[in-house]
């Protein structure tokens, strides 16, 4: 591309500091290092997570060091990769991965897993495996969220946190499997397991509930809830295979009650999918005595979930899933290789497309008026997805 081992200027959206909107800056991003790979971004999911760090630090979630580039949910081209890279070369298509796969360690020699801590810490501090970040602005050094950064028309992430995707794929949809539809598919299909003729209830309809319900409708669910207090989310829920719509704000109970009632005891499968710890208790307590599943799918990094251990002794599994237990580097190609035959949707998941200058707009867009709640206080964002191009996406998966 002419840019090979070359310093490459180019646009980000930059976060200079928590709690203010980002701006969108000109930046240097620096050649790729040892077993690093540099790419060129096509699209990029803007996730209800980004929102989160950027103006709810300490809320349920680490600060992050600023200042910061965020976006976790992209597709490119590379552009160049560095010395030891056999995986990728320049011209592939690719879905950098903030969960790595490096092939080696006990978690990605175990069928038992998809966590790999190849540079985990480094990449939960927003640096590689140097210490530091590829990316400069006015000659200061700006942190890589998870390591990615896809808010940048380029981006440098390490060779084991990307996948190569077909070279006909969709690039501004296969950006969407970097993160909320392939967890929330996989907490169905991988974490829950559920099983052929099942009740499933999904709480939370945003992106990752969406795609968890069409992960249990793929698993042959005889019935699957969506629960929320959208209204506006029961047709769109239908799409994705909710067979019956409740919204707790038209009931007098404690929601896991009314699910109780519909069910005759609980439901098999159930899913949290905002990120609450009281709705975590509440989603968990919905499940059915003796065998029910509950799958903890929303992300909460500090708060502490408490739950009455008969809940427990009865028979009641909880448990959790990352990145929707699908080994990244793997996996993901095959989901890609799923949407272009037709087995998995993506399309439905897009409501809104906007250039990168307009990323401010694209949150507002995630808070303005369409809230998903499952109880007070618990909120996150539209329906589905929304498009940030070019060469931006944005989405909400909560």
């Amino acid at each position: 591309m002419g840019t090979e081992n070359k310093v490459i200027k180019c646009k980000a959206a930059v976060a200079w500091e928590p709690g203010k909107p980002v701006s969108v800056e000109e930046v240097e991003v620096a050649p790729p290092k040892e077993h690093e790979v540099r790419i060129k971004i096509a699209a990029s999911g803007v996730c209800h997570t980004d929102l989160t760090y950027l103006y709810d630090c300490g809320k349920g979630v680490q600060t992050r060091p600023f200042p910061l580039i965020l976006g976790h949910e992209g597709s490119g081209v590379v552009e160049s990769v560095g010395p030891g890279v056999t995986t990728v070369q320049p011209g592939d298509n690719v879905i950098p991965l903030f969960l790595p796969q490096c092939f080696e360690c006990e978690f990605c020699l175990s069928p038992k897993t998809n966590l790999c801590y190849k540079n985990w810490r480094k990449t939960q501090q927003c640096v590689l495996a140097d210490g530091t970040s590829r990316i400069t602005c006015k000659g200061q050094q700006v942190y890589q969220f998870l390591g990615v950064s896809t808010f940048c028309e380029y981006t440098v992430v390490p060779e084991y946190n990307v996948a190569k995707i077909h070279q006909d794929a969709a690039l501004d949809k296969v950006c969407l499997l970097g993160c909320g539809v392939t967890t929330g598919y996989g907490a169905a299909l991988n974490a829950a397991k559920v099983e052929r003729g099942t009740v499933c209830a999904v709480f939370g309809l945003g992106a990752v509930g969406l795609a968890t319900v069409m992960g249990c409708k793929a698993a042959g669910a005889s019935r699957i809830i969506g629960v929320d207090i959208n209204v506006e989310k029961r047709e769109v829920a239908k799409t994705f295979g909710v067979t019956e719509f409740v919204n707790p704000n038209d009931h007098n109970k404690p929601i896991q009650e009314v699910l109780m009632e519909m069910t005759s005891g609980g439901v098999d499968y159930s899913f949290e999918c905002v990120g609450n710890v009281t709705l975590m208790r509440a989603v968990f307590e919905s499940c059915r005595a003796a065998w029910g599943t509950c799958v903890i799918v929303g992300w909460n990094e500090t708060d502490s979930l408490s739950l009455a251990p008969i809940d427990v002794l009865m028979g009641r599994t909880l448990k959790g899933t990352y990145f929707g237990g699908w080994k990244s580097v793997c996996s993901v190609p095959k989901l890609v290789e799923d949407y272009m035959s037709g087995r998995i949707m993506l399309d439905e998941f897009v409501t809104h497309t906007l250039p990168l200058e307009e990323v401010n707009h694209a949150f507002h867009l995630m808070t303005k008026g369409k809230r998903i709640q499952t109880c007070p206080d618990l909120s996150a964002v539209l329906a589905k997805q929304s498009l940030l191009l070019p060469p931006f996406i944005i989405h909400s998966p909560f």
